[in-house]
């Protein structure tokens, strides 16, 4: 369901692997990111859609409560099956990517998952 060689998940496997106690594995065929529970994963699908690989090239992460109405509202973004009814959204890497914007993104699900020990590591930094 993924191509260990894409470009794109060896930028996201950088920024990703850059936070504090983060590991990855594969689940469900596709790459996530985690420490206690997962805070990124690589490609998804969307309801109804589960075949056309539109997604493969995607970010899923759980943005902050009161940024996430906003990211619903850009198109950019899009809301994964499975994962969706929890609260996590999606962003499609396939075109142009900013890439300080992932790294945000990201960083921001990791402190909606991580335990506070990794917290209080990142923010020494």
């Amino acid at each position: 369901m993924f191509d260990d060689d894409d470009p794109v998940l060896a930028r996201l496997r950088e920024i990703c692997l850059a936070l504090p106690g983060a590991d990855v594995k594969v689940s469900h065929g596709r790459p996530s990111f985690f420490t206690r529970k997962i805070f990124a994963g690589y490609g998804a699908v969307v309801k109804g859609d589960h075949h056309s690989g539109r997604y493969d090239q995607a970010v899923i992460v759980m943005p902050d409560a009161e940024e996430a109405p906003a990211l619903r509202q850009d198109d950019r973004f899009f809301v994964p099956a499975y994962w969706g009814p929890s609260g996590w959204l999606g962003l499609d890497l396939s075109g142009e990517v900013d890439w300080d914007e992932v790294a945000e993104l990201v960083e921001t699900s990791f402190r909606e998952t991580a335990p506070k020990k990794l917290i209080a590591e990142l923010d020494a930094r």
